[in-house]
């Protein structure tokens, strides 16, 4: 089959990308390889736990300030749920639990009360900052990367702020550490930002541009922070949904390992079977390192631009553990996010990000309990060794980062009630991140922003969009990849490019916290809620026992039921389920190898999840 545009990969840039050209009519694929959308956004669980797998920190919601994702479903015209929390996270500093609130002005008491001495340095930095971003940023929105951005709108915005732009542009080459010493000269205050741009940019002050960092310093408390309610699950789901809703294909469990060209011309891609897929556009959405010494056949790459792709700096490799403990391990006033700087100095492996999402969100886990994801640096070489040794280091890292948890929270460990660790090994095999570094390309000085990857590749019809493109690390910034790479197809296709419009119809609500299981799918009719708890009780097997000895995807199924898209799963039981006359005995089978007959004692109802979908596709 042949498609109008190709994405390949199915993380949010590309899903993102996918939607909008799908929403514009165009015949629409995304590949990759996993069996869930979402790259490093989705979940996973454990007996009947809910783990967000990575991105959950996520910004872009609010009704102020750099909303991406706002305008993405707005655009969409697709509803999505979140949860806004009351604090962005705390930081806990050299024995300071620094709150960060969405108010900037509180935070910036909040600051002062443990820098006292730099009280007045603090507001006057915070004032200088806040004027620039809401001037150049949010005055008048523009949901697009440096590269694609037209000269008019650029001008517009110069000739209302002559002040704020030219300040903004000469923040572009200059670090962040610059920035910081013409308002501070507290070696402290200096560490406590150089934690901060380590933990959103993965590059210290001295590496980190001046203008990343302070729209990063600003952003976050504009808009506020916030969680898809009913898990992460949800965002990739809603884009998905979108996109096999007009008319696009899903196209999961296939790797592209070659991308084809006719000349200087992309045609499509080769999978990993061996069968090839012909696109007229092709949007790449993975690394700068895949796509140069892996995708693209050296005799189509110009030597240099190569050599430029390999050498460029990687953010460091991660480790995560994903942990359920009782709740009586986690204190009332914890944060949903908690940062545990270890050492101030240096950046090393006591360095932790803990999400304790289930706080606001309790359809993660049961009541009594909380789900705990902590991610931090490793500095260790995990590519060694046979698998015995992995397994025993492994091991090992989990009682390192239990440990480092402890502190943070006494009584830990003996809370734990499951627990389990991602390598940077199991980072690439599952996103094919390059070396576990889970924000690709590190955005320092030299290699950012308009020396990455651009929107528009050395070839015409073939676009960039992900961390490794202009806009780099974040959700935020990764959805505004691909709203570029969306637009630059359309503009090469003459088609009207999506742009912010004033009183846009609002799709995000922001719903009351603690968001609960009964909170779920509100607003659709009983029946089809029941049905919609029923799918959500899947546990997405990696190795679905469910689907063995069938072609059924059943977990594909039940994963599209549950948030939504009814159009995906009948697409999904009419290729398969529907059409084989015996269906209903086979569904039998599925339900007795369903996983919950052991951990819940009752399974999925898979034959009348199914009976509804194929009777609404009967129906239409």
């Amino acid at each position: 089959m042949r498609y109008d545009v190709l994405v390949i990969g199915a993380g949010l840039s590309g899903l993102t990308a996918a939607a909008l050209l799908a929403k514009r009519g165009l015949h629409v694929a995304v590949v990759d390889p996993s069996f869930t959308p979402g790259g490093s956004c989705g979940i996973f669980k454990r007996n009947g736990v809910t783990f967000d797998q990575g991105s959950a920190m996520l910004f872009g919601f609010g009704e102020r300030g750099f909303n991406a994702h706002r305008f993405v479903f707005n655009c969409l015209e697709e509803p999505i749920d979140v949860i806004k929390h009351d604090l962005l996270y705390c930081v806990n500093f050299q024995g300071h639990r620094i709150k960060f609130w969405p108010d900037l002005d509180m935070f910036v008491e909040e600051l002062a009360r443990v820098f006292p001495d730099e009280r007045d340095n603090i507001q006057r930095f915070y004032h200088d900052l806040e004027r620039m971003y809401r001037n150049v940023m949010v005055e008048s929105p523009a949901y697009t990367t440096p590269d694609e951005t037209e000269l008019g709108e650029s001008l517009k915005g110069l000739l209302k702020h002559p002040v704020s732009y030219l300040r903004f542009l000469t923040y572009i080459n200059k670090s962040a550490e610059d920035l910081l010493k013409k308002y501070f000269a507290g070696t402290e205050i200096l560490k406590f930002f150089d934690k901060l741009t380590s933990t959103y940019c993965y590059a210290t002050v001295k590496e980190s541009p001046a203008v990343l960092a302070a729209i990063m310093f600003v952003d976050n408390h504009v808009g506020g922070s916030f969680y898809p309610a009913g898990s992460t699950l949800f965002l990739p789901g809603k884009l998905e949904k979108v996109i096999e809703e007009n008319g696009g294909d899903m196209l999961l469990e296939n790797e592209v390992v070659r991308i084809l060209f006719d000349g200087n011309r992309a045609t499509g891609v080769q999978l990993r079977t061996g069968e090839t897929v012909d696109a007229d556009n092709l949007i790449y959405s993975g690394t700068v390192w895949n796509l140069y010494s892996k995708l693209i056949d050296s005799m189509h790459v110009r030597p240099e631009r190569a050599e430029w792709a390999a050498n460029q700096v990687p953010t460091h490799p991660s480790v995560v553990l994903y942990a359920h403990v009782d709740s009586r391990v986690i204190p009332e006033d914890t944060a949903p996010v908690e940062m545990l700087v270890g050492n101030p100095d240096s950046l090393d492996e006591s360095e932790v990000t803990a999400y304790i999402l289930s706080i606001d969100d309790k359809t993660l886990c049961a009541e009594d309990g909380h789900v705990v994801v902590a991610i931090g640096p490793t500095f260790d070489d995990w590519y060694k060794g046979d698998a015995e040794e992995y397994r025993g280091r492994k091991e090992r890292e989990q009682a390192r980062l239990i440990a480092v948890l402890e502190r943070r929270f006494p009584g830990f460990a003996d809370g734990v009630r499951y627990a389990e660790v991602a390598t940077p090994r199991t980072i690439e095999r599952y996103t094919l991140k390059n070396g576990g570094s889970v924000a690709g390309p590190k955005q320092m000085l030299g290699q950012h922003m308009l020396r990455r990857l651009r929107t528009r590749s050395e070839w015409h019809n073939l676009f960039c969009c992900g961390e490794s493109t202009v806009m780099g690390t974040g959700t935020p910034t990764v959805t505004t990849s691909g709203i570029a790479a969306a637009n630059a197809v359309l503009k090469k296709l003459k088609l009207k490019p999506f742009k912010y419009q004033d009183n846009m119809t609002n799709y995000v609500r922001i719903v009351d916290k603690p968001f609960r299981a009964q909170n779920l799918y509100q607003g659709y009719p009983e029946e089809t809620r029941s049905i919609m708890c029923q799918a959500s009780r899947c546990q997405y097997c990696e190795d679905p026992r469910c689907s063995r000895k069938t072609d059924y995807d059943i977990r594909g199924i039940m994963r599209r039921v549950a948030v939504g898209n009814f159009a995906g799963a009948q697409k999904l039981a009419r290729q398969s389920v529907s059409s084989d006359p015996s269906h209903r005995t086979a569904l039998a089978e599925c339900e007795q190898r369903c996983v919950l007959n052991e951990e819940a004692a009752a399974p999925v109802e898979i034959r009348m999840v199914i009976d509804h979908i194929v009777a609404k596709q009967q129906t239409r």
